[in-house]
């Protein structure tokens, strides 16, 4: 298999972008990391497709499994977690995500006693930390490591950067400072920042870190079928990202559920819609087999959609998509956990 998934995406900017993207990482020379494992070693499995993970030269399983749903409420028990996680990796996914704040730092716990066993090895692990001081951020990082039983993280990220004060604080409060320090001790080796609120929010992120000389790695943004038609990330930020090789990592393929429930196309649809867009990989809430034999059976089915594939499944959604209301995390407060939790900003 290539080191790269080469994906047609249909508007002539971010294909451009992308080629270049794609081009870039090809001719760039290999990125000296800090200490951990070699994650681009890691074995593929012949039944996943993999894509290049920005100019990081990783590469990754183009679905990630989410952390939250490993220990949401009414969801799987911590056995029936281990089970899916271990299902998913023998799967060939590759790509973990979690959250030091997801249900109170169970979903990190499980998640690290089912990568035990050798499994940890076999993995990207990502997770993501709210602290905006550095001693917050510090804090979370360590605890955040205790429960996943690893001594680094692959990828760490800012979480919810949902204020457009939040980049100043990032970059000036002092928490990109513990971050850094965390990196050159080997407690990571990638860093990316994470979002729901708006694009423009995300366009200043990059800007302010553009300002302070530093790159992202990883940028981590909702991609769906309705966001393209209301305050949208993906034609607002992907670009950005994209140019600045920047792996994007999609998210809220459903949103939460209220996309899905709204009928206006099928979940397999959704699926090869945001599979189609030039991204790293779409994280995908996983808690139950038959949610995560769903997202196999989306990449087993996938190819590329054609403009005239994408343009029918944006008529079917533009009328529901409108006022936003499908996509509850941009226009409410009911996912901002920060908003809620304040103290946990540091």
């Amino acid at each position: 298999m290539e080191r790269r998934d080469f994906v047609k995406t249909t508007t002539a900017g971010v294909a451009a972008f992308a080629t270049a993207m794609v081009a870039s990482a090809q001719a760039a020379p290999p990125l000296t990391t800090p200490t951990g494992a070699v994650t681009s070693r890691i074995a593929q499995n012949p039944d996943m497709k993999y894509r290049l993970l920005g100019s990081t030269g990783e590469i990754v399983s183009m679905i990630g499994m989410g952390g939250f749903h490993l220990a949401k409420p009414g969801g799987p028990t911590a056995d029936e977690a281990t089970s899916l996680v271990h299902v998913a990796i023998e799967a060939g996914i590759t790509f973990f995500d979690n959250c030091w704040d997801y249900n109170g730092g169970e979903s990190e716990r499980r998640l690290g006693l089912a990568l035990r066993g050798g499994y940890r090895d076999r993995v990207f692990l990502m997770t993501k930390i709210d602290g905006r001081t550095a001693k917050s951020a510090a804090s979370q990082i360590d605890e955040s490591l205790s429960r996943l039983k690893t001594d680094h993280l692959d990828l760490l990220q800012f979480h919810e950067i949902i204020r457009m004060g939040d980049p100043e604080l990032v970059f000036t409060g002092g928490a990109m400072e513990a971050v850094l320090r965390a990196r050159e001790q080997g407690k990571l080796r990638y860093i990316g920042f994470t979002g729901h609120k708006s694009p423009a929010i995300h366009a200043h992120m990059f800007d302010v870190a553009d300002q302070h000389g530093f790159h992202f790695d990883t940028v981590q943004m909702p991609l769906n079928v309705m966001d393209a038609h209301c305050d949208s990330f993906e034609r607002h930020v992907l670009p950005i990202a994209l140019a600045h090789g920047t792996a994007v990592l999609g998210m809220k393929t459903f949103g939460d559920d209220f996309i899905l429930k709204s009928g206006a196309a099928s979940p397999m649809e959704m699926l090869h819609y945001v599979m189609s867009l030039p991204t790293a990989l779409q994280v995908c809430g996983i808690d139950h087999a038959p949610i995560l034999q769903q997202a196999l059976d989306a990449v087993r089915t996938y190819a590329p959609m054609t403009p005239e594939q994408r343009a029918a499944i944006l008529a079917k959604t533009a009328k529901v998509a409108a006022d936003g209301s499908t996509e509850r995390y941009k226009v409410s407060e009911q996912f901002d956990g920060t908003v809620r939790n304040p103290h946990w900003l540091g």
